[in-house]
Parts: structure tokens; C-alpha cells; sequence
């Protein structure tokens, strides 16, 4: 029968009872004296009693077989594995695209907090040292990147203004005229980054013909296409506007080789005489006069005519011929009309109309004079040239 009113005596015992049984809950030791658990409990409480902390006593488990051991340890790496393959899952969708390196920090930075940045590393392959020093750099690298955003926009206003043409010697040349202290090794990076180019040489043709029966004129230049002032030596050619329709149009040049300035040019659908003594009339036109001067060209059948011949007479202009059969010798007008159509074509293969290849040759003639840079100038344009070589001629002709 259950006591109702219990003497200080047995409580007191009961509370040393539970002291004395590390291992034994008030429910137990309740249950041994046939009390109510809350009843001991409230006694415990009222004693301020405390148990020494201890393990409970527990039956020795017997060691586990060979058998037992091997299967726990197979066990262990099934589950080893699994969590490796799904890491691995989980990490494929870090690597679409970009850095392979970096993305493998990303991931190990997403998920260390489940798997350990030790064994994330391990699984990925790289040096925990390595992923440490890009996390304690992220914010550097920010910055870095943040500035590199603004560059790659200055270098696509750029590139946008040269329809597409500039690389990055002239880029680089464009950004320092505008104040920006920027290195061309730094714009080629970030131009591959945001895949940009300049327009890249294409084959070009010949269109001399040449005249066995015409008078000739010694080559007074021989391969030397410098000057050492403006309006002293020039060089001449023609080259064809292939047209839609198996149609041409022709345009015939005249290059200052001190400024590399287009001083006169004409446009025409036909390669008579006509073309290239109208160039000679617009360069006399643009230098007023070039009594003294020499005009180097090419063996073509117009630059050997007698027509040529006494418009160069007429404007005091000495004529030197290249070699026949060798465009090195006249190379500086070669390399131009591929650059004029390189740049204005821009990988078609021809225009669509006559009018269409007219005003692209207008625009982008006027423009080589007005605002395209030439390395040889120190990126300046030939205009933007001659006029600092009058106003500082010695410094500018010893750089050239």
C-alpha cells in the first residue's frame, strides 16, 4: 500500500538512494522504492541533491567479428562514395563556362559549410592554400574587375567608332589621348575577354597592266618610303571596288610618304588615263603646288601613258617607276588600298551598288586623313601629323 504521509527519514534516504546511482533515473529508483515519480523528484529538487556525472553502467559489448568489421568498412566507403558522386554531381553545374579554376573555388566556397573545405578539395584537386589565398583576395579581384568593366566599355566605344577596325595599338592610342594611363598589353587582355578585334589582312589582287612598249622612268626611290618633310615624295596606285553584278569601280591614289596623307584620289568605272592624272590633279589641288616633288608608281599602262606623262610635267612633278612584276616596290601604296578595303568591306566580298561602294570609299578616305592613327605617326592621324610637324618640326621628324 502507498505511504501517504512519508517520515523525513525515508525521504532523506530516498534522495541519498538517487545520489548513490549515477546511472539510474528518478523514474527507476522511484519505481525500486514504489513512490511516485514526481514525489521524488520534488524531494531531489528540495534537497538541492547533485549525482557525481558518470557513464552508466553498461553491459560490455563483445568485439565485433572479422567478418562484422569488414562489412562496417565496406559500409563506410559506400557511403564515402556516394557523397563524393554527389558532390562531384553538384560541382558539374560550377563548370559550364568560364575559369575551370575558379569556378572550382566558387563551388567549395557554396558548400563548405556541409562538406569541409579539406574534403571538397580533395575531390576537386586543388591546394587548400590556393583556395584560401583567392577568398582572402575576392575583394581585390572585385575592384580589379569592376575597373576592367569600365575599360572593356571605353574599348567598345572605341572599337564602335572605327566601324569596327581598330586593334589594339590604335585602341590603346585612342584611350591615353582621352587621359586614361592604360597599358596595350592590358587592352588586348580585356578585348579577348569580351571577344574583340581589328579587321585582319585579307589576300590582295593585282590590277597593273603593263605597257612593254611604254617609255619608262628610273626608280628615284628605291624602296625607301619615308620623307623627311611633307609634299617631297609621293606614291601612287590604283585598286578595284569589286561591285554585286561581276561590276568594278576603280580608285587611284596619291600618299605622301612623310605623313602617309591621301592628298588626292579619284573614283571612276573605268582604268583609263583619266583615273590617275584626276589623283594627280586633286593632290596639286590639296598642296597647292608640287613643283619639285617626286611621284613613284607602278609599270600599269595609265602611269606609262604620255597622258600621265605630261600631266606630271605640267605640275613640276618628277615620275620614278618601280620594277615590273614587283609590288615591294611599291609597297606603301599596296599595303593601303588593302587596309581601304580590308577596312570597308570588313569580310564581304563585295558592295552591293555602285553608289554604296562610292560613299564608303568617300567616308572612310576622308577619315584615314581626319582620324585614323598610324603607328609610324606615334597614333596620330596624318592631318593631326602635319599639323604638329609645323608647329614642332624637329621633335616630330627625329620620331618619325
Amino acid at each position: 500500500m502507498v505511504m501517504k504521509n512519508y517520515p523525513p527519514e525515508f525521504k532523506a534516504d530516498a534522495v541519498a538512494l538517487y545520489e548513490s546511482r549515477p546511472g539510474g533515473t528518478i523514474r527507476q529508483v522511484a519505481a525500486d522504492l514504489g513512490i511516485n515519480p514526481e514525489t521524488l523528484r520534488n524531494w531531489v529538487r528540495a534537497a538541492g541533491a547533485s549525482r557525481p556525472r558518470g557513464r552508466r553502467t553498461e553491459v560490455p559489448a563483445e568485439p565485433p567479428t572479422p567478418l562484422e568489421a569488414e562489412n562496417a568498412a565496406l559500409r563506410r566507403k559506400v557511403r564515402e562514395l556516394e557523397e563524393e558522386r554527389e558532390i562531384l554531381r553538384k560541382a558539374a553545374k560550377y563548370f559550364a563556362g568560364g575559369d575551370a579554376l575558379v569556378n572550382r573555388f566558387q563551388f567549395v566556397a557554396d558548400h563548405q559549410r556541409r562538406y569541409g573545405v579539406k574534403r571538397l578539395c580533395s575531390i576537386l584537386g586543388i591546394a587548400r592554400s590556393s583556395f584560401y589565398y583567392w577568398r582572402r583576395t575576392a575583394a581585390d579581384r572585385a575592384a580589379r574587375q569592376a575597373v576592367d568593366a569600365r575599360l572593356a566599355a571605353r574599348i567598345r566605344a572605341v572599337h564602335r567608332e572605327s566601324d569596327g577596325t581598330y586593334g589594339v595599338p590604335r585602341i590603346t592610342a585612342e584611350l591615353r589621348e582621352d587621359g586614361d594611363r592604360v597599358n596595350h598589353k592590358r587592352v588586348a587582355r580585356v578585348m579577348r575577354s569580351i571577344d574583340l578585334a581589328g579587321v585582319r589582312l585579307r589576300r590582295r589582287h593585282r590590277t597593273t597592266v603593263p605597257d612593254p612598249s611604254a617609255a619608262k622612268a628610273p626608280d628615284l626611290i628605291g624602296r625607301d618610303f619615308t620623307a623627311a618633310e611633307p609634299n617631297t615624295k609621293y606614291v601612287g596606285d590604283i585598286t578595284y571596288l569589286p561591285v554585286d553584278g561581276g561590276k568594278f569601280l576603280y580608285l587611284a591614289t596619291v600618299i605622301d610618304l612623310a605623313s602617309r596623307r591621301l592628298v588626292g584620289w579619284a573614283i571612276a568605272d573605268h582604268m583609263r588615263t583619266d583615273l590617275v592624272t584626276d589623283a594627280l590633279i586633286a593632290a596639286e589641288r590639296t598642296r597647292g603646288s608640287l613643283t619639285g616633288a617626286i611621284m613613284h608608281v607602278d609599270h600599269g599602262a595609265q602611269y606609262t601613258s604620255r597622258a600621265f606623262a605630261d600631266a606630271c610635267r605640267r605640275a613640276g612633278v618628277c615620275r620614278s617607276m618601280s620594277a615590273i612584276g614587283s609590288s615591294a616596290d611599291n609597297a606603301l601604296a599596296e599595303s593601303f588600298n588593302a587596309t581601304f578595303k580590308r577596312e570597308t568591306l570588313q569580310g564581304r566580298k563585295r558592295w552591293s551598288s555602285e553608289h554604296e561602294a562610292r560613299l564608303d570609299a568617300f567616308r572612310w578616305l576622308h577619315r584615314y586623313n581626319t582620324r585614323r592613327r598610324r603607328s609610324r605617326l606615334g597614333h596620330r592621324s596624318p592631318i593631326a601629323y602635319e599639323t604638329a610637324l609645323r608647329e614642332a618640326p624637329t621633335t616630330l621628324t627625329q620620331a618619325a
